[in-house]
């Protein structure tokens, strides 16, 4: 037995399936609705507080009764026992009876599955028609349910509250029959129908608290065997990370294309910037920066050599952009950088003495 559970318990591993769920993976599945839930925990929370109901709602339920009953009574000799009167007057009482014990049932099975969602969940996918499942495979159905943990467990549930319902039943009725037994030979009815009114409220009340106990063990067990059922493969983990990243050769098309963007914007990218940085004769690199976008380092807004880098340096003049001739700089930044980077690190004293004569220049014009 103990092999079987392990074999079930480690099924993803036998699979291949050895990482752990990633994020990506687990929003995806809470948004097709499928999340770790016991069923225990919200029909336990839900029985406590229908009990609950009755037990404050229950002297207000049984004079309604009391109420509807007279009022058939008086009237069932009456020769319009047809009439649309009564069938309206039993579902008003009907109703006025069941709605707030239905409310409350409702809410509680609500908030029972908001708790473990953890949050408002809606998705039709559960309910979707799934043609694959119309002929079930009984030879799996009956692995899982008798040669499986999961098997295993559900049915130790069901002893288990079988067994917590015989013992807490027995036990209060065993404390509380001699009492009632007496009530009845002295005739007394209305104290023995309370006794027993109240003995099936203790019933109730003991055992609901004691299902949902018992419904926070089988929480986690359900979380760990979905969490296990979310692993992932080597493979899928790869395919994900492609999917979040993007492929290599669709971004490196995508980075060509915005970098050929920037180039044809590049007349009002040299106006806009902060200074153009060349080689006289092969290299120019112009840069801005903007807090907002860059934070701490510039970025390179147009960059060129030869003819293009001439064409920058005459844009830069006709737009008051300072021309500042650092060779080594120069070279550097357009042999190590594309339109649209940040400035590396390695460049950054060089940049800052750069910005540093723009600053100077700037206060000698004025």
């Amino acid at each position: 037995m103990i092999s079987e559970i392990d074999l079930q318990w480690f099924a993803a591993e036998d699979e291949g399936r050895t990482e752990e769920p990633s994020e990506i993976k687990l929003e995806r599945a809470r948004k097709e609705g499928r999340v770790a839930k016991s069923q225990e925990f919200t029909g336990a929370l839900v029985l406590l507080m229908v009990v609950l109901t009755l037990i404050v709602l229950g002297p207000w339920i049984l004079e309604q009764i009391k109420q509807v009953t007279i009022y058939y009574f008086t009237r069932c000799t009456e020769n319009q026992i047809d009439n649309p009167a009564f069938a309206v007057t039993f579902f008003y009482f009907f109703l006025k009876i069941v709605l707030p014990v239905a409310l409350i049932g409702s809410i509680a099975g609500i908030a029972g599955n908001l708790i473990q969602n953890r949050g408002f969940l809606f998705s039709t996918k559960p309910i979707q028609p799934q043609f694959s499942k119309i002929v079930p495979n009984f030879a799996e159905y009956f692995r899982k349910t008798f040669f499986s943990f999961e098997g295993g467990f559900n049915i130790a549930k069901s002893i288990g509250k079988i067994a917590v319902i015989s013992s807490v039943a027995w036990m209060l009725i065993r404390n509380d029959l001699p009492s009632l037994l007496m009530m009845l030979q002295a005739g007394n009815i209305d104290a023995s129908v309370d006794r027993i009114a109240f003995m099936a409220a203790q019933i109730l009340v003991t055992t609901s608290v004691l299902f949902l106990v018992i419904s926070i063990p089988d929480y986690f067990v359900q979380r760990r065997q979905f969490l296990e059922s979310m692993k992932m493969s080597k493979q899928e983990v790869k395919q994900e990370y492609k999917e979040m990243e993007g492929d290599p050769e669709v971004k490196s098309h995508l980075e060509q294309a915005q970098r050929q963007l920037l180039q044809r914007n590049m007349p009002r990218a040299v106006a806009e910037s902060d200074v153009v940085i060349t080689n006289p004769t092969h290299f120019a690199v112009a840069l801005k920066y903007d807090p907002e976008v860059t934070e701490q380092s510039p970025q390179v807004t147009a960059k060129g050599a030869d003819e293009i880098a001439f064409a920058i340096k005459r844009i830069a003049r006709e737009n008051d952009v300072p021309v500042i001739e650092n060779r080594p700089l120069a070279r550097g930044l357009y042999t190590d950088t594309q339109v649209g980077d940040i400035i590396p690190n390695i460049y950054m004293r060089a940049i800052v003495l750069v910005y540093t004569e723009i600053d100077y220049y700037s206060k000698i014009k004025k």
